[in-house]
């Protein structure tokens, strides 16, 4: 009697055993799972902001294989795109991004950021208007500044840059970008200051400097401004300089910045050599 007392518990160990481990074998394989996950989260990540551009796109192009419903990895192939300058595949994925589940009002802006960038202005304002008024962030006033300036509506620019300046800790760039709209409305002083702005955010912001140097330059003023330069964009800088006066009929003044800037350069400046000796012929 005692053994046929033993058999039962004996199984019912067993099976207690079998248990423990089928539980054991599926908490490690979850466990692995979640793992996956995140280290795919990670690479992801890597790849949207320190892989180059074009080897990202691939690695989505790859990873979409068979999980084409899956809107991170069409976002990061439409992001990615839109890195490589691949302008009109970058249109056609976020196309794709905004239209499928889980989709955010950011994806749109992104959209309509790709529609930019592809000279699609009118399909950008569409969809930024389809964007909630609620949804507040710096993308989105930036790029409605654009908008507005493509459009010659100064005063909605204005207030969109604006707002675009407070919604960030990084605002060189759309400083820069609203000196400029100033600039192509003829307010000068005014883009002078705001580029002066953007190079006291960001000193190594090139394009502020030149963009500074056209505005004084449409002032008459030739000098260039006391902001941190190398060597080379001083020589740079004296060339458009230069380019500038000879357009206003200062041709002595252009002449002289263009002898300057050769003689500034590091190197053989060929662009300003050629200016100065078409000058000097004509």
């Amino acid at each position: 009697m005692r053994h046929l007392i033993l058999i039962p518990v004996m199984l019912a160990g067993s099976l207690t055993v079998s248990a423990c481990s089928e539980n054991a074998e599926e908490t490690v394989d979850r466990a692995f799972q979640d793992v996956n996950v995140v280290d795919e989260t990670n690479l992801n990540d890597v790849m949207l902001t320190v892989a180059d551009p074009n080897e990202a796109v691939d690695y989505f192009q790859r990873a979409l294989e068979g999980n084409a419903d899956r809107i991170d990895l069409q976002r990061g192939l439409a992001k990615s795109l839109t890195r490589a300058h691949r302008n009109t595949e970058a249109v056609a994925v976020w196309g794709k991004v905004v239209k499928m589940d889980g989709t955010i009002p950011d994806d749109s802006i992104d959209y309509a950021d790709a529609l930019i960038r592809n000279n699609e202005w009118e399909r950008a304002e569409q969809i930024l208007d389809s964007v909630p008024p609620t949804h507040e962030t710096f993308n989105r006033y930036r790029l409605e500044a654009m908008v507005a300036d493509s459009n010659r509506e100064w005063k909605n620019a204005d207030t969109f840059y604006e707002t675009a300046v407070g919604l960030t800790t990084r605002p060189a760039g759309v400083m820069n970008n609203w000196g400029y709209s100033k600039l192509t409305r003829g307010d000068f002083a005014e883009a002078e200051r705001l580029f002066g702005e953007a190079l006291r955010q960001d000193s190594s912001l090139f394009t502020a400097k030149n963009n500074l140097v056209l505005a004084r330059s449409a002032q008459r003023n030739y000098t260039l401004p006391v902001v941190p330069m190398t060597q080379t964009e001083r020589a740079q800088l004296l060339h458009t300089m230069a380019l500038s006066a000879v357009k206003q009929g200062d041709i002595t003044t252009g002449k002289s910045l263009l002898r300057e800037a050769i003689d500034t350069h590091p190197q053989h400046f060929e662009d300003a050599v050629r200016s100065l000796r078409a000058l000097e012929i004509g």
